[in-house]
Order: C-alpha cells, then structure tokens, then sequence
C-alpha cells in the first residue's frame, strides 16, 4: 500500500473524491447535483448559450445535460428557447428566479471547500490551487 499512497495521481485522485462528496452533498441540500450548479453557473458568467456549447464548455455529455436543461427548466431557473438564427439549436437562459438559487449554491459549495481545506492554512490553499491549475493547464495541451 506504500507504493500507492505515495502516487500523486492517486492522491490528487482521493482528494478528488473526498471533495466530490462533500460537494455533492452541499447542492443536495438544495435539491440540486454538481451539473445544475455549473450550468447555472456557466449561464450567469458568459449568459445564453446554445445547450452544445454549454456541454462543450462544462464537458457534459449531450444526454446528461439535456436532462439537467430538463431539471433546471422544470424548477423555473432557466427557459429555454429555438435560436432564431439556426431552428434545430435551442439557447439556453438563466431566469430571474436563477441568481438567488445560485446565490444560496455558491454559498453551500464555498462551505464545502472550507470544509475540503479545513487541515491547510490560507497560503497552503493559495499554493494548492495553483500547482493544480498548472498541472490542469500543462494536460489541457
């Protein structure tokens, strides 16, 4: 088990799902999961998009993010429309009702990190997310 725990990609690996968890657990509380919260997100930082470009930006497969589409127009926080340009895409908008919900997320995620980084100090979480965006930088190609 030595030879394991001593792997980074195993260890960035755990501590990816640790945090999953505790993430995942945090948006039940509100009856949401991980992809309505980026979608919402997605939609308040860069506005209307096309459901393909937002599953290209989030990396959510076609399927699973019809669903969520599904989800989050059903609870009243997006609507989503036929794009007048092009007929066979829909755009998809976040609702007025979506930045107050999306409040109350950002609030329970940042309690999650807290609770994900409790053990480090403030310049311990600086360099940790910093030597991680680079890691994710460098693959990216």
């Amino acid at each position: 088990m030595d030879r394991l725990a001593r792997l980074p990609s195993r260890l960035v690996g755990q501590a990816s799902l640790h945090a999953d968890r505790l993430v995942a657990a945090a948006l039940a509380q509100e009856g949401m999961r991980r992809h309505h919260y980026a979608v919402l997100a997605a939609l308040a930082e860069h506005g209307p998009a096309s459901q393909a470009d937002l599953g290209r930006r989030l990396w959510i497969d076609r399927k699973d993010l019809h669903a969520v589409v599904a989800d989050l127009e059903r609870a009243g926080l997006i609507s989503r429309v036929r794009d007048a340009a092009d007929r066979r895409r829909n755009v998809v908008a976040a609702t007025a009702a979506a930045p107050e919900t999306l409040e109350r997320l950002d609030a329970r995620v940042a309690a999650a990190q807290e609770a994900f980084l409790a053990p480090l100090d403030p310049a311990e979480r600086e360099q940790l997310s910093a030597l991680l965006a680079r890691l994710i930088d460098h693959h990216r190609g």
